[in-house]
């Protein structure tokens, strides 16, 4: 069994927020591979299904950003599963829009999702997917960037990206890291213009 957890805050304000893109790349995967209905529990959403005949128990934490770990090691600890077997889909600052990279363990990168993560896992020895919503350039500026929604001219690279990930997922899955990201990459055209 794999735990897929999507990194995000609650609530309809932040709902399109670059912030959230793993939110909206677990609605993709659960719509994609027709997971069962979402149900409150380990203090987040979560849906079940099988993608390529795994298991996978999909995870959206519900207790802000800064302490996904909570819903994250509670979750895990119930369901058995070790950190080898947890995906963490999240945004990332330093990669530029459309773009993604896989990588297990190493540093959280200044994302208080993953520092919170790491500490209750008690490892950083998970896959992280990082989908890359770009900087603003100012680093005093990223807070009021992430909690922004994507625009306009965003929506389609965004669109393009959660359906390829949804799509080639059971690359993921299967630990074929390498390949789901080339995968993804091919299926991805540049966005045509950043905010």
């Amino acid at each position: 069994m794999k735990l897929l957890v999507g990194l995000g805050n609650p609530g309809p304000e932040y709902a399109l927020n670059r912030h959230n893109i793993g939110f909206l790349a677990l609605d993709a995967i659960a719509s994609k591979h027709r997971f069962g209905p979402w149900k409150k529990r380990f203090h987040g959403e979560t849906c079940e299904g099988f993608v390529d005949g795994m298991k996978v128990v999909a995870l959206k934490p519900l207790t802000f950003m800064n302490v996904s770990g909570q819903s994250v090691g509670e979750a895990a600890r119930f369901l058995k599963i070790a950190p080898a077997d947890t995906i963490v889909i999240h945004d990332e600052l330093d990669l530029p829009p459309a773009k993604l990279r896989v990588k297990t363990g190493g540093g959280a990168g200044g994302h208080n999702g993953l520092k919170s993560i790491d500490a209750h896992l008690g490892t950083k020895d998970y896959v992280r997917v990082r989908l890359g919503i770009g900087h603003p350039g100012d680093k005093d500026r990223v807070a009021d960037y992430v909690l922004h929604d994507f625009g306009k001219g965003e929506r389609a690279w965004v669109r393009d990206m959660l359906d390829a990930v949804a799509a080639d997922l059971g690359l993921l899955i299967a630990g074929k890291d390498s390949q789901f990201m080339n995968k993804v990459g091919r299926a991805l055209n540049p966005p045509a213009e950043k905010n």
